[in-house]
């Protein structure tokens, strides 16, 4: 059964710096598409990055360009994101989910409903 277990996220200023940590237990060859999305309070899930496990392919989404990497030890099954020059308005519960590669990483990285099994998340707080 695929699970994922989020860590890492906590209360920072702006400007500064998280490295989020997922553990995917249960993942099988099929799950391509690998991604971490976040939720505000009151918000549905918002892609952040996405990386291709068969070739590392990476995507992020324009908000994040520059400032987010996203990163994955297959041997592990581990997925991270790192975080840096954080503002207010990536406040969130960080989740990762993996998908099946039904379409292109770009348009998937758009669809968190392409996702299954998503984690608990993590709570990231940028605050001063």
């Amino acid at each position: 059964q695929l699970k994922f277990v989020e860590s890492g996220g906590g209360l920072v200023q702006p400007g500064g710096s998280l490295r989020l940590s997922c553990v995917a237990n249960g993942l099988t060859l099929d799950y391509n598409i690998v991604g971490w999305f976040r939720q505000a309070p009151g918000n549905e899930h918002k892609g952040v990055a996405c990386i291709r496990r068969s070739d590392g392919r990476t995507y992020y989404l324009d908000s994040e360009k520059g400032r987010f990497t996203i990163s994955m030890d297959n041997d592990k099954n581990m997925v991270y994101l790192q975080m840096n020059n954080l503002k207010p308005e990536d406040t969130a519960v960080y989740s990762c989910a993996a998908g099946r590669p039904i379409d292109s990483i770009q348009t998937m990285c758009h669809m968190p409903a392409d996702f299954d099994s998503w984690g608990q998340g993590t709570q990231v707080t940028v605050s001063s």
